[in-house]
């Protein structure tokens, strides 16, 4: 049986680009549950960079990020993953307290906001929505081409990939071994990078649960009257209720749902997808034409709404890297190169190195 320095429970993007950071340094072997690696969450995400994403507790490892996924290093394919979009933060006269509310948070946190005429931004907005900010940074994530480009370094690196390998038990005798649908593995550190499974992962390992939920979103794919032209930004919100972008002439809905689910494969409900198309004919003019797809993915969150990164003080070898909620893309070169040194013990990247580690330690749910 081959024994690995490092196994990774979790080929989405936190463990994938876990495994490209860790693969130079240690013998690495991914296991995914599923047929294809980033079947749920990776696979499902909105596909945006967002500096205001996750707010400010986010932010620092959404900014560390983004002159990576700008301009990518040469192993990475060095093509940019990212491509303009700009976000609108749109609000009615009535709500006009709660975008002063939000611009003065990330303002405070040097996020540059602009005032804007939020009709100008987005034509067929309704003549209520007066009161805009305008965020130019944001951009569309190449997602697809991302996450592989993460699974090729480390491959390239020498780690391993093991799909259908759902954990059914583990037990640690110097070292861990881990009983899987695809065979049984051994290694020196199990790493937690399960999404919604982690909790359940983390207490076959031993080690009680720390609360991560997941959220259920639901997405919709609509044709509309006027199409949805790619020069629209993404539209959000400000009180959370809906966004919506252009994807490929069609737009791309959802009403910010965040509804508790159990670790499953997510899929929408009808009266969700109702409730997102009323909440953009409340926002703008244009016909709806058809629904022509629509989806849900598992967005997991700590209690505290941080990502958990570190090695379990309670249990002798368990790393997690978890509950990254809906940011763990947009974040993700910046937590694993941070996690990446948690777990190594090395020096971290120069990126990361003003960001301390303890702010998402596992530790803050073990003292």
């Amino acid at each position: 049986m081959s024994r690995y320095d490092v196994v990774i429970i979790g080929a989405g993007i936190a463990g994938a680009s876990l495994a490209a950071r860790v693969a130079p340094h240690a013998r690495v072997l991914m296991l995914e549950a599923e047929g294809q690696p980033g079947y749920h969450a990776t696979g499902r995400s909105a596909a945006f960079w967002s500096e205001t994403y996750g707010g400010p507790d986010i932010q620092p490892l959404s900014i560390a990020s983004e002159p990576f996924l700008r301009d990518p290093p040469r192993e990475m394919g060095g093509e940019s993953f990212l491509s303009p979009r700009g976000q609108l933060f749109i609000a009615t006269r009535a709500d006009r307290q709660v975008l002063d509310r939000f611009a003065e948070e990330f303002t405070d946190a040097g996020v540059a906001l602009a005032e804007v005429d939020p009709a100008a931004r987005c034509p067929g907005l309704r003549p209520e929505w007066t009161e805009g900010l305008w965020d130019p940074t944001c951009s569309d994530i190449d997602v697809a081409r991302l996450h592989a480009a993460y699974l090729a370094l480390a491959r390239r690196d020498g780690a391993e990939l093991v799909c259908g390998a759902a954990v059914t038990g583990t037990s640690r005798n110097g070292h861990w071994r881990i009983e899987t649908g695809a065979g049984v593995f051994e290694g020196d550190v199990l790493v937690n990078a399960a999404g919604a499974w982690a909790d359940p992962v983390a207490q076959l390992a031993g080690a009680p649960a720390i609360g991560i939920t997941p959220l259920r979103r639901t997405m919709v794919q609509l044709r509309v009257n006027p199409p949805a032209q790619m020069t629209l930004p993404l539209v959000t919100d400000a009180r959370d209720r809906f966004y919506f972008k252009p994807e490929a002439g069609r737009l791309w809905l959802s009403p910010h749902d965040e509804i508790p689910s159990d670790p499953c494969d997510a899929a929408p409900e009808e009266l969700d997808v109702a409730i997102a198309i009323d909440k953009l004919q409340t926002a703008v003019d244009w016909r709806i034409e058809a629904v022509e797809r629509k989806w849900a993915g598992l967005r997991s969150f700590a209690p505290d709404r941080k990502p958990v990164y570190g090695f379990d003080p309670l249990v002798r070898g368990l790393f997690w890297c978890a509950g990254q909620g809906g940011f763990g893309i947009q974040t993700s070169p910046a937590a694993s190169a941070l996690a990446a040194s948690m777990l190594l013990g090395t020096a971290p990247d120069p990126a990361v190195a003003h960001i301390d580690p303890a702010t998402y330690s596992i530790r803050r749910f073990r003292d």
